[in-house]
């Protein structure tokens, strides 16, 4: 390949790795540059750990030249967000008074990837406990969007999203409880899979206490990419098994083939939220490149997004109220403190039976879901109804905290579900990219994956629109 070694997809770099093309030091070497590079101006790799992964790779190289059977990622550049342990490394999370939590062991994430021989070239950035969409806390300082610096690159998995697309390592990864992976992804113009509850393993041997229940079935950890196949790769190594994460589920990465053609519900429906122009062209585009690819797109509603997404707010903040109240009085940001005090306002803190009761009606709109899903087993529907916003744009007050997610009003909605879902790039707007969202059943991650592969190969890599400007 003639374009530099920053830019090749993970699949490219492993293949060409395991053939002995390349030398995992070059591979390296490549990555670490870019980093210097690229990353003064965003902000988005908080660790550097170059010399690190330097000394890796040359093990890695012997490793090779030993003959063993290598693992799926050997030699591939990799990011961790700084809310996940790694052995002996701080895990902050945004916070100023965690910078010296150091993590005893490995996350079951960290030490899958680690296996698979991927090789950690530094940490990134996110926001005060993991907890906006946008990606700026006063331990790191603020990360900013390679196609603009004047957007938000998005959050909480902010860091991972603008590195990854700045050519930053090949695979990042991320988190998502409300949008973590997909809003970065979307703002940064890359792909992503938020997978299902129980898909990959999550613990981390630092946290003094388990979160509560919801944000427990709500959170996910998965891969940010350049491409739907380093996606698909990613999420292979990812999701082995581990007996620290009892929510972890042995389900097959390919399920039965659904009748053909596959239909996809196709909405827009904004419930009253403005909806831009350029986010029903995308949609409108994506379900064209569908019926190219043979699936049966139709214009339909799923059942309740709006309650869903009112549910999702009034119960996380409940549990945030109550678990994490007093820690985020105490260590969290004026700024964090003014977003928290505006969900506070526009959400419902329930009492006992309310939260009781809100966590049954989650089991009934999932089944509404389920059933949904079993007649269309894909929907396309946005991933924001507005474009990337200003940077900051929920510290405008109640108001601008409210329009930030009502326009995400398809984000959230999904960690509540705890349904697959998967963000495409599809077209250019203003000289930002925008996506769409793809949502399956559980557990059918092949199903988004699949669907986002085909438009992805109709609309093409909009990120090397981005690196046309270097």
């Amino acid at each position: 390949m003639s374009k530099p070694l920053w830019q090749w997809s993970a699949c490219d770099l492993a293949a060409a790795l395991r053939r002995k093309e390349l030398s995992c030091v070059e591979v390296v070497e490549a990555a670490c540059a870019r980093l210097h590079e690229a990353n003064p101006a965003l902000n988005a790799v908080t660790v550097d750990l170059t010399d690190d992964a330097l000394a890796q790779a040359k093990t890695a190289d012997q490793i090779a030249a030993s003959g063993v059977a290598l693992g799926p990622l050997h030699g591939v550049p990799i990011t961790i967000k700084e809310n996940v342990d790694v052995k002996g490394q701080a895990t902050p999370n945004g916070v100023k008074a965690f910078e010296n939590l150091i993590a005893p062991d490995d996350s079951p994430i960290t030490r899958h990837l680690k296996e698979a021989g991927a090789i950690v070239i530094g940490r990134t950035n996110t926001p005060e406990f993991s907890f906006r969409a946008f990606t700026d806390n006063p331990l790191r300082g603020l990360t900013k969007n390679p196609w603009d610096d004047g957007i938000t690159c998005g959050g909480s998995s902010g860091g991972a999203g603008a590195s990854l697309a700045a050519g930053i390592g090949a695979i990042a990864h991320g988190n998502d409880i409300g949008g973590s992976l997909r809003i970065p992804a979307y703002c940064n113009g890359i792909a992503t899979i938020k997978p299902t509850l129980g898909r990959v393993p999550a613990y981390n041997p630092s946290a003094p206490e388990e979160r509560p229940p919801l944000m427990q079935i709500m959170s996910v950890q998965g891969p940010i990419t350049r491409e739907i196949r380093d996606a698909r790769l990613a999420l292979r190594v990812m999701a082995q098994g581990d007996a620290h994460d009892p929510w972890w589920v042995p389900a097959p990465l390919e399920g039965p083939p659904p009748p053909e053609p596959i239909r996809v519900a196709k909405t827009c429906n904004a419930f009253g939220f403005p909806l831009h122009p350029a986010v029903s062209d995308a949609i409108d585009t994506a379900a064209r490149h569908l019926e190219d690819a043979g699936y049966a797109v139709e214009e339909v509603d799923p059942p309740n997004v709006e309650e869903v997404l009112d549910l999702w707010r009034d119960l996380i903040f409940t549990e945030m109220h109550v678990m994490m109240g007093k820690l985020i009085d105490e260590y969290a940001g004026e700024d964090m403190k003014k977003v928290v005090d505006a969900y506070y306002r526009w959400a419902t803190v329930r009492d006992h039976e309310g939260y009781m009761r809100g966590l049954a009606d989650r089991t009934r709109l999932l089944r509404q879901w389920t059933l949904f899903l079993e007649q269309y087993p894909l929907v396309l529907c946005p991933a924001s109804l507005q474009p990337p916003f200003p940077v900051n744009a929920d510290l405008d007050g109640d108001d601008g905290a409210r329009k930030v997610f009502e326009a995400l009003t398809y984000i959230s909605s999904m960690n509540l579900l705890g349904l697959p879902a998967s963000i495409v790039p599809v077209l250019m707007n203003d000289g930002l990219p925008i996506g769409v969202q793809l949502v399956g059943p559980r557990y059918r991650e092949d199903l988004c994956l699949n669907a986002a592969q085909a438009i992805e190969a109709r609309a093409g890599l909009l990120v090397e629109q981005l690196w046309a400007r270097d």
